[in-house]
């Protein structure tokens, strides 16, 4: 018998959470800016190479005040290794620069400010407003999410806007960021994009993909 998606999202849900209990988001960071900052550096990058390059950057520029005046070469020198460096540099000199000028120095708390900051997107708002708020504004859509989704039968999109709207009407708010963050683990561990293991997958009973 054919499930409803809502159905099927639910109890990819509660088998993720059985799988992944303790399932966090794996970013270093001690306070909202750095985590805004370490979401940025993320983009096309591991976290672990991330977490390799945020304690000397936030060692040297702790907060706002000090990463919206930073010497733009040495900022670029400190990240160059989680690539795209000079565009994520402008990107974070940016938004610390907004968030000094129009914010207090504090990083925003809703998704329509946090869009108003160079270089972020609802991705890294999801990211920043779940883990440094406890707000569930979204679903974090990245590649693993986004692949993983379209594996499981769960849409067919490939537009990272239009797979969020869709797990948020079939997820409770409370679930978002935590089925992104479990999905995320899932698809680093089992579901990889160019080896999937799925015969050793809990999900594969639910899943439209096999190799």
């Amino acid at each position: 018998m054919k499930i409803s998606q809502e159905t099927k999202a639910l109890e990819i849900l509660k088998i993720l959470k059985k799988l992944y209990p303790d399932a966090t988001c794996s970013l270093t960071y001690d306070s909202p800016v750095q985590l805004l900052v370490a979401t940025i550096l993320s983009a096309q990058c591991t976290d672990e190479r991330v977490n390799k390059v945020t304690p000397e950057l936030f060692a040297r520029f702790p907060d706002a005040e000090s990463l919206a005046s930073a010497d733009r070469e040495i900022l670029e020198t400190l990240i160059r290794s989680t690539g795209f460096y000079r565009n994520k540099a402008k990107n974070i000199q940016g938004s610390c620069q907004k968030i000094v000028q129009d914010f207090n120095g504090k990083v925003p708390q809703t998704m329509e400010e946090l869009l108003l900051l160079p270089g972020v997107a609802r991705k890294t708002a999801n990211v920043v407003l779940a883990h440094a708020f406890g707000i569930n504004a979204g679903v974090t859509v990245d590649t693993h999410v986004k692949r993983l989704s379209q594996r499981l039968g769960l849409t067919e999109n490939s537009d990272p806007v239009k797979i969020e709207k869709y797990l948020m009407a079939l997820l409770p708010q409370k679930d978002w960021e935590n089925f992104s963050i479990r999905i995320i683990y899932h698809g680093r561990q089992i579901c990889k994009a160019r080896t999937p293991n799925c015969q050793d997958c809990q999900l594969a009973h639910l899943c439209s993909f096999k190799v």
